[in-house]
């Protein structure tokens, strides 16, 4: 790979640092955090979970994955659930793995990339689908911070009404239990 499309990746991935994510600013978050900022919670949430759950996992897939998940989000921007509900289906996704096509198209490694993103996206390994809990989980470790920091209460509706929670692995429906626990107790 020529280090002028090396360069490119890399500057649409710093791109991140400035995306803010749009759910927390639609409900009155002030200094949001940035994509970026979720896709490490994403990552190291990914690490900890894998030394938690009793399946053997790819460590490198899985912080592949985790630091892949949003990358199109450097082009199209974070868009917030409650307006996707107005696209086509699967436009959103569509949308995504177009960008992210286009983002690892002179990487040797971009079929192995885009292939576990799809993993992600379906849910079609324990990589991916160990990841999508990661997400989910930091999403809501996010919203509480910003409940006890900023006594915001727009958030509820981040919390899943839904027992047991929709998460996959036994590992991080415990600690969705404890941080439900915690909040619950106003701690």
């Amino acid at each position: 790979m020529e280090p002028d499309f090396a360069l490119e990746l890399l500057l649409h991935a710093n791109h991140l640092r400035r995306v803010q994510r749009a759910g927390w600013v639609m409900r009155g978050v002030t200094d949001a955090e940035s994509v970026a900022d979720h896709s490490f919670g994403v990552a190291f949430i990914s690490l900890t979970l894998a030394e938690l759950v009793e399946q053997p996992l790819d460590k490198s897939k899985l912080l592949t994955i985790a630091l892949l998940h949003d990358l199109p989000e450097s082009l199209i921007g974070d868009i917030p659930s409650p307006a996707t509900i107005y696209f086509p289906p699967q436009a959103t996704r569509t949308a995504e793995e177009a960008v992210l096509g286009e983002l690892l198209r002179h990487l040797p490694c971009a079929d192995q990339w885009r292939a576990w993103w799809q993993e992600f996206e379906c849910r079609t390994s324990a990589e991916g689908r160990l990841v999508r809990d990661a997400d989910r989980l930091d999403m809501l470790i996010q919203a509480y911070v910003y409940e006890q920091t900023t006594r915001n209460r727009w958030l509820e509706e981040f919390w899943p009404p839904s027992d047991p929670p929709p998460f996959e692995f036994a590992a991080t429906r415990a600690l969705y239990d404890e941080l439900r626990a915690l909040r619950e107790r106003g701690g």
